[in-house]
């Protein structure tokens, strides 16, 4: 869209939810509008404030480009979090930028090579860490930031309007309400939030799991909604895996328009051959299937759906941030080489051992937690770990030294931000913040749901939101070993404690079975040992030794696999279009 004036040129992907009052604020400084769209208002924004004076103002999730005809500049803005992605690169004395790789890739003169670096980083992460992405020379603009680029094949210079880790370090915990003023605060703020996300002309609904986060989402969707709600599930017939009950008890309770979808492991298999095309580079969170099929059922019924991602990470619900800090507060005095032979010892028992131990325990039901063998092998991996940083990504990693598979790949530093002067709780919720959220989480939820043209909002991710519950002292977020107090707080006054209060699940899928079974032929072919030697990306030997522990029983090693065969299906992928050298 060109703007009035002539100026400005801007190329635009998300939604500005403040559009109206913004609208409002620029027509009595002679700004007339020809539609309604919150493109046209966030170009006049720009025309009225300049680049960083217009992003300031907004609230959204967005990527876009601007070029300025005068100045002759071209910037490029990614909003707070990261909800929306950006990538450029510059190629042939162009700049050539997209929110996915493959519209770089339609560029002609567009030939890059596999950056072997990021690929370590990617067999650590299952993710691929911004700034950088799979191929050479390509980047993905960091959450938060504008680069501006006065020459097509000259370096950017970067502004940044917004940082996560000068809000923790800077406001964190300056909330001087009791906690029953927090609660209320994070209810008037959220249900703000969610509504805004809920004005659509279109259809529009709600991904339901039964948990804290969505349900909350649901609980504020419903209370402002003279309609019934569509929302959105997926259950499994292993309960192990299975929310969909939880979440029709919340669905039934609220009055929403409940669809669910049990999924059948036929479907979810028949999808794994197509998610190196969806996802667009090598990405390998499990959960991207269960996440894609009900993206999936969710277009068939309304074109906008609502989720609750962001609340582990900002109120603290992730196992990690229980007890990982305390584990480390332990552990640290330890020397490293006992903390080492403790982490042999654990590894001696399978990790179905472990579960069957665990089984016969007399746990209450509030800490039963399911897979409990691999979380033991986790706290192995752990164990040498030198700081609780290094905690941090030990925890998040699928390979602990990834640099050995990949041939001549040569692993980053970590990129993660220096977070002295937190506690060890919010440094584990802030890391997750900066990293695990916008490079797995949304990354899964935006591509999943992108495929389906289904476009997803998520409330809790209004800077207001997370600025606020920032503010919050940690015993409003954490208190008697539970995450989410303050959010759970909010939830109750919708939904009784006992339809939502249960183990955090996940988004899981049994893959370890799958790919000793039905996914078995498609795995073994893209990692048979003569294919790895010939394509030069990755040693054979370590994953093959690999495959055979998992493929006989004696220990399950799907998440380190997955990611091995997410990079060699997108490999097989960009063989079969153009291939990078």
């Amino acid at each position: 869209m060109v703007s009035p004036c002539g100026r400005f040129i801007l190329s635009y992907n998300g939604e500005v939810f403040n559009a109206p009052e913004l609208r409002a604020e620029l027509g009595p400084l002679g700004y007339s509008f020809r539609g309604h769209s919150d493109t046209e208002i966030l170009l006049a924004s720009v025309a009225a404030f300049g680049v960083e004076g217009a992003v300031r103002r907004l609230n959204g999730q967005f990527a876009f480009a601007v070029w300025d005809r005068e100045e002759r500049r071209v910037s490029l803005v990614r909003d707070r979090l990261g909800i929306k992605p950006l990538f450029y690169a510059s190629v042939g004395g162009r700049l050539i930028f997209g929110s996915q790789l493959s519209a770089l890739r339609a560029f002609e003169a567009f030939d890059p090579s596999v950056d072997r670096d990021s690929l370590v980083s990617f067999l650590r992460f299952g993710a691929m860490p911004d700034p950088f992405t799979i191929y050479e020379g390509v980047r993905s603009l960091p959450p938060g930031h504008i680069a501006h680029f006065d020459t097509p094949d000259g370096p950017p210079s970067f502004d940044r309007f917004w940082s996560a880790l000068e809000v923790a370090t800077q406001h964190g915990g300056v909330f001087s309400g009791a906690p029953v003023e927090a609660v209320e605060a994070l209810h008037t703020l959220l249900a703000d939030s969610v509504a805004r996300r809920m004005m659509a002309d279109v259809p529009l609904g709600a991904f339901l799991s039964g948990g804290v986060d969505s349900s909350t989402i649901v609980a504020l969707m419903q209370s402002q909604s003279s309609r019934r709600i569509r929302t959105f599930s997926i259950g499994y017939a292993d309960p192990a895996y299975d929310e969909g009950a939880d979440a029709r008890r919340v669905a039934r309770h609220l009055g929403t328009e409940h669809t669910e979808l049990v999924l059948e492991p036929a479907r979810a298999i028949d999808l794994v051959p197509r998610l190196a095309s969806i996802w667009d580079q090598p990405f390998a969170d499990t959960s991207q299937l269960p996440t894609r099929i009900v993206s999936e059922l969710a277009r068939e019924h309304v074109t906008v759906s609502l989720s609750g991602d962001g609340g582990d990470e900002l109120f603290g619900g992730y196992n990690r941030h229980l007890w990982a800090p305390r584990l480390w507060s332990r552990l640290g005095r330890v020397p490293q080489p006992a903390r080492r032979m403790a982490a042999r010892i654990l590894r001696t028992a399978s990790p179905s051992t472990y579960d069957r131990m665990f089984r016969h325990l007399p746990v209450p039901p509030m800490y039963r937690m399911r897979m409990v063998g691999d979380k033991v092998h986790k706290l192995a991996g752990i164990l040498p770990s030198g700081s609780l940083e290094a905690t941090y990504r030990a925890l998040r990693s699928q390979w602990q030294n990834p640099g050995r598979l990949v041939v001549n790949g040569v692993e980053r530093p970590s990129g993660l931000p220096d977070v002295r002067g937190l506690g060890p709780v919010e440094t584990m919720m802030l890391l997750d913040l900066v990293s695990y959220l916008p490079e797995d989480i949304l990354t899964k939820v935006d591509r999943a749901s992108m495929s389906v043209s289904l476009e997803g909002r998520v409330p809790l991710l209004d800077h207001r939101v997370v600025e606020l519950a920032w503010s919050f002292p940690l015993d409003v977020k954490i208190r008697d070993g539970q995450g989410k107090w303050v959010l759970r707080q909010v939830l109750e006054r919708y939904v009784p404690r006992d339809l939502y209060d249960r183990p955090k699940m996940g988004f899981g899928v049994p893959l370890d079975a799958w790919l000793r079974g039905p996914l078995r032929g498609w795995a073994e072919e893209l990692l048979a040992e003569g294919r790895l030697a010939r394509e030069g990306y990755l040693h054979p030997e370590p994953i093959v030794a690999a495959w055979n522990a998992h493929t006989s029983g004696r220990r399950n090693l799907a998440s380190k696999l997955w990611p091995v065969l997410m990079f060699q299906a997108w490999l097989e992928n960009q063989n079969s279009s153009r291939s990078p050298t």
